[in-house]
């Protein structure tokens, strides 16, 4: 199974399933990229996933597939 940069299965992913991932059947990787803020978040900080993230969840969490209380909940931090 495929874990993209933000944590959602690919095979989950809604764009992966329309056909529409802008990376095909490789999915997400931390890499520039004008379609996923969380991706060239990773990127430029040198993760591979956002939960890796010192400062996870955050705004550019909000922006992704899983929902931004879930990511509160399993960072053990309150909003």
């Amino acid at each position: 199974m495929k874990i993209g940069v933000c944590g959602i299965a690919c095979e989950k992913c809604p764009r992966m399933v329309m056909g529409n991932c802008p990376n095909g059947d490789k999915g997400c990787t931390p890499k520039e990229n004008k379609f996923c803020k969380i991706s060239t978040c990773a990127f430029k900080k040198g993760i591979a996933l956002c939960f890796e993230c010192a400062e996870f969840p955050c705004e550019v969490t909000k922006t992704g597939p899983v929902s931004y209380g879930y990511c509160t909940y399993i960072s053990s931090k309150s909003s």
